[in-house]
């Protein structure tokens, strides 16, 4: 283990050995990471990556939704990102700046109460900005990157820079871009309207994800994306597997495209049960479903 006190004299934020990454995920589950750093803020974060031995590899981390960490826990160093990347700025009447740790739905609400339109959307996301940009979230017909201006990145030399669009290859639930450089915010472009109807059309998408996913519960979102011209939550209820459990992990009765913590489930137990539903529905239906949730880490420590 590297003494971070010798290594990292400077730095601000904290830096943990060891530590269980279970509280860090939507999901509530994980095994340890080897380190784990939480910056103070950005200065921060650049003087950690500059410092901190170039051959640890580093993981990044929002809110922990969209993720299933092994049980073996995450080699190297786990960044968190909320809590330090945390601007939220009005640049004029048509673009909003968003760091990278802010929550889609804070960016969402911020938006309206501007009365910037088009953003709605991202309250219905249970991560970080940082996440949506780097995987395209969306739901409810919308789109990180259809708003995007310009993003601002870093590389693990703690160096950073400004790209556009046209940088990345972008397509549904997926974005390619160098992978030595990590989202620290972005530009986001809507259309300036009316405050109320900002706000109403949240409040309308937060009522109907309630009535339809399982909010509130241990989960880390949609599991699987979409099939063209159909619906994976859909597919899988179709194929009879609303409430199929595997150890402690069951598949909502809410929302077929979930996957419920019920009882103290073990990364294994949803890792086999996401094998499960895939060859259930391949063979049934003749679809081949994509995982949406990344999944990181050792099967063992």
């Amino acid at each position: 283990m590297v003494n971070a006190r010798e290594v990292l004299p400077l730095l601000r934020g904290q830096l943990l050995q060891n530590e269980p990454l279970d509280r860090y995920t939507s999901w509530r589950i994980g095994g340890p990471a080897d380190y784990l750093y939480l910056p103070a803020d950005l200065e921060d974060l650049i003087y950690f990556l500059r410092h901190f031995p170039q051959t640890i590899p580093v993981t990044w981390l929002g809110l922990g939704s969209n993720t299933l960490v092994r049980d073996g826990g995450v080699r190297g160093t786990v960044v968190i990102t909320q809590g330090a990347l945390n601007s939220l700025t009005e640049i004029n009447e048509e673009s909003i700046y968003a760091g990278a740790g802010i929550a889609s739905a804070q960016l969402a609400r911020y938006a309206g109460r501007l009365g910037m339109e088009g953003l709605a959307f991202l309250a219905g996301i249970p991560g970080t900005v940082g996440g949506a940009l780097a995987m395209n979230a969306g739901c409810f017909n919308g789109e990180t990157w259809r708003f995007i201006a310009s993003v601002d990145v870093i590389n693990r030399r703690g160096e950073m820079a400004t790209r556009s669009p046209q940088d990345f290859v972008i397509s549904y639930r997926e974005v390619a871009w160098p992978r030595d450089e990590w989202f620290i915010g972005g530009q986001f472009i809507c259309a300036r309207g009316e405050k109320a109807k900002a706000m109403d059309a949240i409040r309308c998408l937060l009522e109907m994800r309630s009535k339809t996913q399982p909010t509130g519960l241990f989960n880390c979102g949609s599991v699987f994306r979409n099939p063209p011209n159909q619906h994976a939550g859909r597919l899988i209820e179709q194929c009879g597997l609303k409430g199929k459990g595997r150890g402690g992990a069951v598949v909502s009765d809410k929302h077929a495209n979930f996957i419920i913590n019920q009882n103290h489930a073990t990364a294994n137990d949803v890792e086999q049960l996401i094998a499960e539903i895939s060859e259930t529905v391949l063979h049934q239906t003749g679809v081949q479903l994509m995982r949406e949730v990344c999944i990181v880490g050792s099967l063992s420590a």
